[in-house]
């Protein structure tokens, strides 16, 4: 008699759910205090598709073919989610149907928990890959590529003379009037899609855009890399550079023009700056590129005389004049004129 006791307090003190009924009649005969709980509907010689609503059906058959099957179920109010599993078993000669009911609700709110954390965290994980990509992007603006792998592992930028390099120095004529009389909106605008072309013209050459100061643009040929033919594909970069003017100025109302001054010899590039920083140049032919440009007329390209003997075939030296550069003295500078577009030169 003993044992019948301790069985019976066992089952009915469980923590899961225990049910059996009989096979033939699927009706319930016994269940115990948590699966009463669970399923109000639960009584004894109930059939067990009414005793458990959400027991039936492909559920149903799916649970008698031995597999484990979750089904919801709502006492006072709150949705559980009940994982059952059936066995057969024979007693006093009939089979019957043991059910083994365990609450899993905060086992499977806890593992929308963690998904939901993960989802987070997936989504913070690539915000942050966004990120990291646009300021990637941002940083590629402001320096090159080998300045920048250097910035982002290091933390700085150690200052390097590139020797010799070609500088570009891109001004337009007649900015400050312009920018004055116009829509400060659309002059912006189209300034931005200038300079777009001159990055892309710029990247054809291999030229390193440096650059924009208001109306100014400036480019390096020959940095970070050295590049020996590097006055030749600046001075070509800039030809290209002001036959976009001229055909672009063919198809828009307002017009465009620019002076260029290219100059060879050293510079020096670094990182200037700690909060607000900046990837520029310096040295000579930063300034004798200013200078030149400065003296160019529109649409023309100004060099020194000996930089224009070394610009190739496509390339004709026209007006050899002498001018005073501040800065440097009087010096014999000379306009380049590109053959496929004699309109550059004046």
């Amino acid at each position: 008699m003993l044992p019948q006791i301790i069985t019976d307090t066992l089952i009915n003190k469980a923590g899961i759910g225990i049910a059996i009924a009989d096979a033939e009649t699927q009706h319930l005969v016994f269940r115990n205090p948590a699966f009463a709980s669970w399923f109000p509907g639960a009584e004894v010689d109930t059939p067990l598709d009414t005793a458990v609503e959400a027991l039936r059906g492909e559920t149903l058959d799916a649970a008698l073919a031995g597999r484990v099957v979750e089904i919801g179920a709502k006492p006072k109010r709150r949705l559980l989610t009940i994982e059952i599993r059936i066995s057969t078993a024979e007693h006093h000669g009939r089979e019957i149907l043991i059910l083994e009911c365990q609450n899993i609700s905060r086992l499977r709110e806890t593992e929308a928990l963690i998904a939901s954390y993960s989802a987070m965290a997936d989504r913070r994980a690539r915000d942050l890959e966004r990120e990291k990509t646009r300021v990637e992007k941002l940083l590629l603006n402001l320096m090159p590529r080998t300045v920048y792998d250097e910035f982002r592992n290091f933390g700085t930028v150690t200052p390097k003379l590139y020797e010799p390099v070609s500088v570009i120095m891109l001004d337009f004529v007649g900015f400050t009037e312009m920018a004055v009389a116009r829509d400060p909106t659309e002059t912006v605008q189209e300034l931005n899609e200038l300079f777009t072309a001159f990055d892309r013209i710029a990247e054809q050459y291999g030229c390193e855009r440096i650059k924009t100061a208001g109306d100014c643009y400036m480019a390096v040929a020959g940095l970070p890399h050295p590049t020996p033919d590097h006055a030749r594909l600046a001075a070509e970069c800039s030809a290209k550079m002001l036959r976009y003017l001229a055909h672009r100025n063919e198809a828009h109302v307002h017009t465009w023009q620019a002076r260029i001054g290219i100059a060879s010899g050293a510079v020096v590039g670094s990182v200037i700056g700690i909060n607000k920083y900046i990837y520029d140049v310096f040295g000579p032919a930063v300034n004798l590129a200013a200078r030149l440009q400065a003296r160019a007329d529109p649409m023309e390209i100004c060099v020194l005389e000996a930089t224009a003997d070394t610009l190739g075939d496509d390339l004709d030296i026209g007006r050899v004049r002498t001018e005073t550069l501040r800065g440097f003295g009087e010096m014999s500078v000379a306009a380049v004129v590109d053959r496929s577009c004699p309109r550059i030169a004046a």
